[in-house]
């Protein structure tokens, strides 16, 4: 790699980086620890060699409201298993309600859907219905440890029931209503309900979908379920037998309550790709999505009580999760319920300027839409009050940035890269510091983030894979159901003992910042939802005339995602259009229709390796243009012979990308 440093696109002016709270923050540092940095990199490098008194001092700064104190705050830095500000006792909804409590007017959240019109909820009505419902719930007999689920959109609602529930101790977990009742029963059954909360149906890209068939089938199926909770969202009039309605469960006033619990108290269950069989259900606690949200909004994305926040997401993506963590620093936050490009690209910049809003967050696929649709935000937004916007599911490369720098006045474009596992960012951005093309302005503090060869040898300015070599607080606590934790190891520590492994490919450049170049493993990102193959496959396989399958995603820095379909039919059976959208309808209905692929080709077969793994990994590689001795060794391979065909099938795509890249 070279070490020349290209002309930055952007450069935060000196009154930006006074007034930034990773600023104030030093200040604090300074005036309380007698700490001084003369740039962020020691910052850095010294909230990474000292761990224990970098997350002391943000429990300090951030002035955690807590009920009992900790007796240490990390008891070593071993991975996993590390323990943190064990004896502390708190909730992470009680830190929400810090801000403007003597301003209930302010609004807390402003929304807007296909369905709905431009709404506001006050912070003092956010407070109102999150106490009502907690009562609620707390008459239906949930408690601390008990797990509710949610089949709801991105509505203010479902920020509400999220905030109840935690209230409690209860622990949470959702799923976007766009999901089919397999995936959602893969996730779900795993954590066994208590209560379930969700809508009769949806409207996206102008069109109805009703869902209570679905619910009911989920109710059917889930067991331990006690209680569904109905919101009539598609249609007013919706009624499911037997269950309990929204509006009845919020009506009531009641005195808010915070349920004082331990700092790795679950909060709430996320969900892997499930990738090698069923989604992986990753529990986090309330203590460490409390201090790395704080510190990823606050410091490094610069968020405070004068901002308006929008990260567009559904409820089944991590980013939901984050959004929610826009609340701690007393920041509004801006839903958006539907399809962004409906009815077309310019839906979500209408919906910025009607809320005032000063951040923009979306998935990298977007903006790349909007540059390839010729949409000019410009034309519906004031591109002087937006002065962040955030970028993540995918790499955004150098001309998604040159695009953003020429749309806005003075932006910082915020491209962030963490994950589901830590329900946070590894790297992104940071207000006091330039921002270069293609590349995320830093490592975030307190992240021992680096890039690492296959021999465990931490890399300097090459690409490696993304590990982290001490613990984080918003490290999983454990995988639901995972006894031993055999699962979780497997998962993260397989490759690099002690080590955590996230699956991306990585290089820290010479200036501190960092390039994500997608995926190391097999895990599928489109658009910002993640898949495991093992779920494509279940549902592919079950169709009659497929014997076998093999997907993989060809997403990478500065390529355009594309993803084929292998599929090994029938003797006799043909590929024809039929079967093809029979296949597609499938991974629609049933998972997302963000997996559907690009393409379904028949093959003669699957490679597998001696113990009968697919071999998606190498696959991928060959089909990214590595070279077949380099990706497999035959005698590690079951069916050696299968290989050729990929071989072929890489060949004759790979002049054909060069064709289409010629032309543009």
């Amino acid at each position: 790699m070279t070490n020349t440093s290209p002309a930055p696109l952007w450069r935060p002016d000196p009154s930006r980086v006074a007034d930034a709270r990773i600023t104030h923050y030093q200040h604090w540092l300074n005036a309380e620890k007698g700490l001084a940095f003369d740039d962020y990199q020691s910052l850095w490098a010294w909230s990474v060699e000292h761990l224990e008194e970098f997350y002391e001092s943000l429990w300090q700064y951030f002035d955690i409201r807590h009920s009992a104190p900790y007796e240490r705050v990390l008891d070593g830095h071993h991975m996993p298993g590390a323990k943190w500000f064990e004896g502390a006792r708190l909730n992470l909804a009680e830190q929400v309600f810090r801000h403007h409590e003597h301003e209930p007017e302010r609004p807390a959240v402003l929304s807007r859907s296909e369905l709905r019109g431009l709404q506001t909820l006050t912070w003092g009505e956010l407070r109102e219905r999150i106490a009502a419902l907690a009562h609620s719930l707390r008459e239906l007999g949930v408690g601390p440890g008990d797990r509710v689920v949610a089949y709801l959109p991105n509505l203010p609602e479902t920020m509400v029931a999220f905030f109840a529930v935690s209230s409690l101790g209860a622990i949470w977990s959702s799923c976007s209503p766009d999901m089919g009742t397999r995936s959602v029963l893969d996730r779900f059954r795993q954590i066994d309900p208590k209560v379930m909360i969700a809508v009769d149906g949806y409207r996206y890209g102008g069109k109805d979908f009703d869902r209570l068939s679905v619910v009911a089938g989920l109710r059917d199926q889930l067991p331990t379920l006690e209680q569904v909770v109905m919101l009539p969202y598609l249609n007013a009039d919706a009624r499911l037998p037997g269950a309990r309605y929204w509006d009845d469960l919020v009506r009531e006033p009641a005195p808010m309550r915070f349920e004082q619990v331990p700092f790795d108290h679950p909060l709430w269950v996320v969900y892997s790709s499930g990738t090698t069989g069923m989604p992986k259900p990753i529990v986090h606690g309330h203590g460490g999505a409390l201090l790395e949200g704080l510190q990823d909004h606050a410091l490094q994305l610069d968020l405070g009580p004068k901002d308006r926040y929008m990260w567009f997401t559904t409820t089944g993506w991590i980013m939901w999760n984050a959004q929610m963590s826009g609340l701690l620093t007393g920041a509004t936050i801006c839903l958006y319920d539907g399809n962004p490009g409906y009815p077309d690209l310019g839906t979500l910049w209408r919906f910025a300027e009607e809320t005032e809003m000063t951040f923009f967050g979306a998935g990298a696929a977007y903006f790349l839409n909007c540059k390839k649709a010729d949409i000019r935000p410009g034309d519906w937004v004031d591109t002087g009050r937006i002065r962040s916007i955030g970028s993540t599911g995918s790499p955004l490369p150098e001309e998604g940035y040159r695009w953003l720098m020429d749309q806005f006045d003075d932006v910082m474009v915020a491209a962030i890269s963490g994950g589901t596992d830590v329900a946070s960012a590894y790297v992104g951005a940071c207000p006091t510091l330039p921002v270069y093309p293609g590349e995320m302005q830093c490592r975030y503090l307190g992240t021992a983030v680096y890039a690492m060869g296959d021999h465990g040898e931490l890399l300097d300015d090459e690409v490696g894979e993304l590990v982290v070599t001490k613990p984080m607080p918003s490290m999983p606590l454990y995988f639901w159901n995972d006894e031993g934790g055999e699962r979780y190891r497997d998962s993260y520590f397989d490759v690099f003992p002690g080590v955590w492994r996230h699956g991306d490919w990585i290089r820290i450049t010479p200036r501190g910042g960092a390039i994500i170049y997608g995926r190391s493993d097999t895990t599928i990102n489109r658009h910002g939802i993640r898949m495991g193959t093992g779920e494509i496959y279940r549902v592919v396989e079950e169709i009659p005339e497929v014997l076998d399958s093999l997907v993989v995603d060809l997403e990478y820095l500065g390529r355009e995602s594309y993803m084929p379909l292998f599929v090994v039919l029938r003797e006799g059976v043909a590929l024809n259009e039929d079967l093809a959208g029979r296949i597609k309808a499938a991974i629609r209905d049933h998972l997302s229709a963000r997996h559907v692929p690009n393409e379904i080709i028949a093959a003669p077969d699957v490679p597998r390796t001696l113990t009968g793994k697919k071999m998606e990994l190498p696959i991928k590689k060959l089909l990214l243009g590595q070279a077949i001795e380099q990706v497999a060794n035959p005698d590690a391979m079951a069916n050696p012979d299968s290989i050729a065909f990929y071989s072929e099938f890489a060949e004759r795509r790979g002049t054909a990308g060069r064709d289409r890249g010629d032309r543009d």
